[in-house]
C-alpha cells in the first residue's frame, strides 16, 4: 500500500521564506527567489545577458515572472517553480503505471507526455536475459500493474518529446511500502545518485527528477540483489517493518513537504537539517508541514545562510 501527498499546496510558504530572508543581503535574497517586480542582483556587472523570465528596466534587471534565478556564465533567467518536467536521458524518475498495451507500459511522469516502458526494456523477475516472447506480453501484470509505483531511468528522449524508460538494473522497479510525495520538479536538485538511504534511520528515498519523491523503510534485498518487495516483482514480500522505523519514514516525508512549502531545493543534506530541526524542537510528525514549524526553517536557512556568506567574505 502507498500514500501520495501533494507538498506544492502551502500558499504561505513563499511570504515565510521572503520574510526570513529579508535580513539578508539583496543579493542572497534576489539568488533565493524572486516574485514579478523584484530587481535581480547581477553582481555589480555591467555585462550580462537577459535571459527567460527577466527584463531590463532603465539599467535594472528585474523579474517579470516568480522563481528561482538561474545563472549561466552572464545568463540569468527566473525559472518558475509550476513548470512541467522535461525529461533528459540518464534521469531517474518515480512514475505511476496508467496503460498497458503494446507490449509496454504507459508511465505517467507528471510531464507534458506520458513515459513508455517497453517489456524489453526490464527486469524480468529471476534475472533472467532472453528474448521477450508471447507468453511474456501475456503475464505483463504479474509484473506491474495499473495503479502500480516503479522507479525507472529515462533511456531515450525523442524529437516529438516521447520518453523511453528503463527498469533493467536492480535497483529500479516497483516501489512498496512507503509514501510519495509530489513537489515542483525544479526543487529536486541534480546529483550524482538519486538513491538515497538515511542509514542511521534505516529510511530510504528516491528523489525523482519528475518532482515524485518516494520516502519509504529500508527494504532488506534478496540473493538476486533486489530489493525484496521492489525490483521489477523478484524477490519474495518483504515483512512490515516495525512502527518506530515507520515513524522514521513518514518524518523524513513530512520533511520533504515542509521544505517543498518553502519553494527550498530538496537533497540529501537539507532533508537531514530539515528532520533533525524537528526532533531538536519537539515538533510531532503532523506539525512538521504546519505555519509554526515552516516559519522556524525558514529562519534556519536564513540563518544558515548568513554562516555561509560571513565565512565566505572573511575567506577574503
Amino acid at each position: 500500500m502507498s500514500v501520495t501527498v501533494r507538498a506544492y499546496e502551502h500558499g504561505a510558504g513563499t511570504a515565510l521564506i521572503r520574510d526570513a530572508l529579508k535580513p539578508l543581503s539583496r543579493g542572497a535574497h534576489a539568488s533565493a527567489y524572486v516574485a514579478v517586480g523584484d530587481v535581480i542582483d547581477t553582481d555589480d556587472s555591467d555585462v550580462f545577458l537577459k535571459g527567460h523570465g527577466t527584463q531590463v528596466i532603465g539599467d535594472r534587471l528585474v523579474a517579470t515572472q516568480c522563481g528561482a534565478v538561474t545563472r549561466t556564465d552572464k545568463l540569468i533567467s527566473v525559472r518558475p517553480p509550476r513548470e512541467r518536467y522535461v525529461a533528459r536521458a540518464g534521469d531517474v524518475v518515480v512514475g505511476r503505471i496508467v496503460e498497458i498495451a503494446g507490449k509496454r507500459w504507459k508511465v505517467d511522469l507528471q510531464s507534458q507526455q506520458q513515459g513508455s516502458l517497453l517489456l524489453s526494456a526490464v527486469h524480468l523477475p529471476g534475472g533472467v536475459q532472453r528474448r521477450r516472447n508471447a507468453e511474456d506480453e501475456l503475464a505483463m501484470r504479474s509484473v506491474f500493474r495499473e495503479g502500480d509505483l516503479v522507479s525507472a531511468e529515462v533511456q531515450q528522449v525523442y524529437h516529438d518529446g516521447g520518453v523511453h524508460l528503463h527498469t533493467r538494473s536492480l535497483k529500479f522497479g516497483k516501489l512498496e511500502q512507503g509514501q510519495l510525495v509530489v513537489v515542483h520538479p525544479g526543487l529536486v536538485k541534480r546529483q550524482r545518485s538519486h538513491f538515497i538511504s538515511f542509514e542511521p534511520l534505516g529510511v530510504d528515498a528516491i528523489l525523482g527528477l519528475n518532482g515524485l519523491i518516494w520516502v519509504g523503510p529500508h527494504l532488506p534485498r534478496g540473493e538476486d540483489g533486489a530489493p525484496a518487495a521492489a525490483g521489477g516483482g523478484g524477490g519474495a514480500a518483504a515483512a512490515a517493518p516495525e512502527r518506530e522505523v515507520r515513524e522514521r519514514a513518514v518524518r523524513v516525508a513530512a520533511a520533504v513537504r515542509a521544505l517543498a512549502a518553502l519553494h527550498l531545493q530538496v537533497f540529501p543534506s537539507s532533508i537531514t537539517e530539515a528532520y533533525q530541526l524537528s526532533l531538536e524542537k519537539g515538533v510531532a510528525i503532523k506539525d512538521v508541514p504546519q505555519p509554526a514549524f515552516l516559519k522556524l526553517l525558514a529562519e534556519h536557512e536564513a540563518a544558515r545562510r548568513h554562516n555561509v556568506m560571513a565565512a565566505e567574505a572573511g575567506g577574503f
